[in-house]
């Protein structure tokens, strides 16, 4: 499907979409006066009710993603692949980087697995308003909807790529390797959660920056990169001295890729105290997220 005709198909869904919710309006109401919106009023129910267009663009993105490619989904197993095995050459065997006794392409398959979904959702919903801006300014539905999707496909890849983790982690489990898998591998699905959370409130704090100032965009790669190195996807925290693990530990990344590492291999640090901090940043950050997305997005077209 074209963008093209996508965005035909867009606008006549929400057209009609629009046409519903005003004749219902229509049925009971002439005139509806209301006072002006909070600041902090969400609009979750409109989120909601617009649930099937949420679904359509979640097909869209992995249709398009895909659709004129020779191996299609096998990428998704292709890329972290090669990125795992670069790590093994540079970080493994060139830089010597203790793994803490785990077989190298485990370790740095555990680690990529969750930051390329971190920063696939991060990158995205960073430029939702200048992505978008066409179908923003001929229609209305929720906003929100948008980098919703973003953070719901990307759960697909995901899950393709966690796949390909599980099937080496079991080889591994029957080579008899030095792994210690352990019931906090339940805490997986809370810890992708977090993962969402935390990439969907930074994006949306980003996105709405992005409307005014654009140089945002392109620092935007770069500060994931740094991102990565601030947090512990190449390297064990028992490497760092103490002065640099109080810093790494600040992120909140820190103790999620920690705790999905120690579930599956016995491997690394846990901390019910970390987990926790990581869970109240998620919140606030979503919180904020949230407020400034639904501030901008009354006037983004003006500065878009």
């Amino acid at each position: 499907m074209h963008n093209d005709q996508f965005i035909a198909i867009l606008l006549v869904y929400l057209v009609r979409m629009n046409t519903l919710e005003t004749e219902n309006l229509i049925e009971h109401w002439d005139i509806v006066i209301g006072q002006k919106s909070s600041l902090f009023e969400l609009h979750l129910g409109e989120v909601w009710r617009y649930r099937d267009l949420l679904l359509m663009l979640v097909k869209r993105d992995f249709v398009a993603t895909y659709k004129q490619t020779i191996l299609g989904p096998v990428w998704f197993f292709i890329q972290p692949l090669l990125t795992t095995i670069t790590y093994v050459i540079i970080f493994g065997n060139i830089a010597k980087i203790s793994t803490d006794g785990l077989p190298m392409m485990l370790f740095y398959l555990c680690g990529i697995t969750l930051w390329n979904y971190f920063s696939e959702c991060l990158n995205k919903t960073a430029t939702v308003f200048k992505d978008n801006a066409t179908i923003f300014g001929k229609v209305y539905f929720p906003r929100l909807i948008m980098p919703l999707s973003i953070v719901v496909s990307n759960l697909v890849r995901l899950g393709i790529q966690f796949i390909l983790f599980l099937l080496i982690w079991g080889w591994y489990l029957y080579k008899g390797a030095n792994v210690h898998p352990n019931f906090y591998i339940l805490l997986s699905p809370y810890i992708i959660l977090l993962l969402a959370i935390i990439a969907l409130g930074t994006g949306m704090i980003i996105s709405a920056m992005t409307t005014k100032y654009r140089d945002l965009v392109f620092l935007l790669t770069f500060g994931i990169q740094l991102m990565m190195y601030a947090t512990p996807v190449i390297y064990p925290m028992s490497v760092l001295s103490k002065k640099y693990a109080l810093l790494i530990k600040a992120n909140p990344l820190s103790s999620l890729l920690e705790t999905f590492r120690y579930s599956f291999t016995g491997s690394g640090q846990f901390s019910w105290i970390s987990l926790g901090y990581s869970t109240v940043f998620a919140v606030i950050l979503l919180f904020i997220g949230t407020v400034i997305f639904n501030r901008v997005e009354k006037d983004f077209m003006d500065t878009v």
